[in-house]
Parts: C-alpha cells; sequence; structure tokens
C-alpha cells in the first residue's frame, strides 16, 4: 500500500511540474501572450475551487467518479498536445485538467490520512516532493524542444494514471458511505468559517513566492542558476520536514497550524527586508519546511478530524487554499509586484494569522 501512494505522489506531483515549471514557456514559443498564459494559468485552479460545491450538491465522489477524473486527466494531456496552437480549444483543455486533477488528489488523500499513521503519512507524501523536483532538475538538463516538455506532461498523466489505479483498493467504503452520502448537502463551511478564511488567505499569501520569486531575485542581483538552487533547497527542506514531522503531527494541530501561519509571516519579512543578501534568502527558503510541508500536512490532518464528510472537506482544503486562494494569488500578485511585494504578502498572511486565532477561539467556547 505505502508504496503505491508513493508512486502516485511522485508521479501526480511530477505531472504539475512539468505543467508549472515548463508548459508557461512553452505557450510562450508557440506565440501565446502573457495574458493567454495568464488566463490557462487561472482557469485550472478556479475550477478547483468550483469543483467542492457542485461535489457538495450534485455528485458523491466514489471510486468511479475519481477512476474516471483520472482517465479524464491523461486525456486532458493528450488534447494539450493536439490543441497545442489553438487557445480557445487549449485553455477547455486546461479546465477540463483543473477539474480532473482537483478530483484525483483529495480521494487519495483520504486513503492515506485513514491507512496511514501520522507519522507514516509525511514519509510517504514526501514522495510527491521528490516526484516534483525529479522532473524539474531532468527536463532542466535534457529538454530541447517544446514538444518535448508535452510527451513528458502525457508520459506522467499516464503514470499517475496507472499507480492511481492500483491505490483505489485501499480506500475504505464503509467508512466513506456511512460518512457522507446523505450527508454532504449538511456540509458547513460557516460552521468553521475563520478556518476557511486563514486558509484562503495563506494560499493567497504564497501568490507572489510562486509566481515572481524567480523574477524578484534576478532583479536584486541573482543568477538564475542561484536561483534554481534557491528553488531546490526549498524543497530539500520540505522534503526532511515530511519525513520527521510524524512528532510535530501527534501534539494540538491548531498549534501547530498558528506556527506556521507565523512562520510565513518571519519568511515574507526576510525577503522584503534582505532582498539583496544571499544567506537571508536560503534562510528564508528553509522556511519552506514549516510553511508549506508542516502547515499543509497539519491543515488536511485537522480537517480530515473535524469534518464527517472527509473526501469532501479535502475537496474544499483544494479548492479554496489552492483553487481561490492561489487563482487571485496570481491576479494580484501580478497587480501589486514590485519592491514591496513581500512586505503586502506578510501583511496577507498576518490577517490569515488573525483568523486562525478567531477559529481558536470559536472552538475553545464551541461556537
Amino acid at each position: 500500500m505505502k508504496i503505491t501512494l508513493a508512486l502516485f505522489y511522485f508521479f501526480y506531483f511530477a505531472l504539475i511540474g512539468v505543467y508549472i515549471i515548463f508548459m508557461p514557456k512553452v505557450l510562450t514559443d508557440f506565440h501565446y501572450s502573457t495574458f493567454e498564459v495568464g488566463l490557462i494559468y487561472s482557469s485550472a485552479p478556479f475550477m478547483r475551487f468550483l469543483l467542492p460545491f457542485i461535489f457538495k450538491h450534485l455528485i458523491k465522489l466514489t471510486k468511479r467518479v475519481y477512476l474516471i477524473s483520472l482517465v479524464l486527466t491523461f486525456i486532458s494531456t493528450i488534447i494539450f498536445l493536439i490543441t497545442i496552437e489553438n487557445f480557445t480549444l487549449y485553455i477547455m483543455a486546461s479546465l477540463l485538467f483543473g477539474a480532473s486533477m482537483g478530483i484525483s488528489l483529495p480521494f487519495v488523500e483520504t486513503i492515506s490520512l485513514a491507512r496511514l499513521s501520522k507519522r507514516e503519512y509525511g514519509k510517504v507524501r514526501l514522495w510527491g516532493s521528490l516526484g516534483f523536483i525529479s522532473i524539474a532538475l531532468w527536463l532542466g538538463k535534457v529538454l530541447s524542444n517544446s514538444y518535448e516538455a508535452l510527451y513528458y506532461l502525457l508520459t506522467m498523466a499516464l503514470f499517475t494514471l496507472i499507480f492511481g489505479f492500483f491505490a483505489v483498493r485501499f480506500d475504505n467504503q464503509k467508512e466513506e458511505s456511512n460518512s457522507s452520502s446523505d450527508n454532504d448537502k449538511n456540509f458547513s463551511l460557516m460552521k468553521y468559517w475563520a478556518f476557511w478564511i486563514s486558509l484562503f488567505l495563506m494560499q493567497l499569501s504564497f501568490g507572489g513566492f510562486y509566481n515572481f520569486f524567480t523574477i524578484y531575485e534576478l532583479e536584486h542581483g541573482v543568477s538564475l542558476e542561484l536561483a534554481s538552487w534557491m528553488w531546490t533547497f526549498g524543497v530539500i527542506c520540505e522534503i526532511f520536514m515530511l519525513y520527521f514531522q510524524g512528532y510535530f503531527l501527534e501534539k494540538n494541530l491548531l498549534n501547530i497550524i498558528k506556527v506556521s501561519i507565523f512562520v510565513t509571516i518571519v519568511r515574507w519579512l526576510l525577503l522584503y527586508l534582505y532582498a539583496d543578501s544571499v544567506t537571508i534568502t536560503f534562510i528564508s527558503q528553509s522556511l519552506h519546511a514549516i510553511s508549506f510541508a508542516l502547515y499543509h500536512t497539519a491543515t488536511i490532518t485537522y480537517i480530515f478530524s473535524l469534518y464527517r464528510q472527509k473526501k469532501l472537506a479535502q475537496q474544499f482544503v483544494l479548492g479554496i487554499g489552492f483553487g481561490l486562494g492561489g487563482s487571485l494569488g496570481v491576479l494580484l500578485s501580478g497587480e501589486i509586484y514590485g519592491e514591496h511585494l513581500f512586505l503586502i504578502e506578510a501583511i496577507v498572511a498576518l490577517f490569515s494569522f488573525i483568523m486562525i486565532l478567531i477559529h481558536n477561539r470559536r472552538v475553545e467556547l464551541k461556537c
């Protein structure tokens, strides 16, 4: 079971790596404007935001729907290859890609959280980070033309389909049927509204980092090669945390989330105050272990324990955080980019911290 789940994470996030790191450059090679690339890359996360509401009211996330999503992910990469020179058809394929990817990951995350201990989960989940960094380093060396990136995208989708198919065997259908068959429509975001706002703002604050960190560093005298090592160092720290985080996850999860958000505020302030310091920038990248890895795992584990409708809850984590937060983060960071980018991101993270304090207080009062 662990090997199957690990390989799913590896190829799923390798697929994400090709899509995020290399496909934007491919699109510009095919003469897409930056505006068109922006539309395409905001469409997929927006679909991840819409999906949980669709599943809340219209569809149940069953094994069959999950398997269909894996097939559609693979089909969408084929459509990418066929329609690469047609913007309208390509963005439709991107919508399909975003929707199908937004179904498969929450399903597998629920399996992992239900079947693995807190110490085991991180050691399995880190294979996703290994997949992401492996494809980044490999394609960075061997990629010679735009179509090769599309072939790699298709290949990673195929392996995601294969290992995702085997992973479905470990789903505990009985547990899920008791918890969500008739109750998804009663799923309440408002009951824990402050938590969901905090999650949204936390991911919103990452918009400038994901989209402009490299450009930001280049403008402060860092070479492209050194910037790539900064990215790599952050992922290495992330992997280290995922391997050893089991001890922390056995503590109070809300406290872990609060600490992670506070560390994120410090991280963005370091990038703002010491933009010209390579040493401080590497220190800020080391905090990725807490602000991303530990925060993400603590969040999905906390939500897993908070709601009975576990698959739907995981969809909302992906949809509200990486979907809505990620999509608006792309747009916001483009508007505010400049010397004060990470100061503004720190302020956004501060509001996320305030919201999680409000949520903690409401939980204590049992509101």
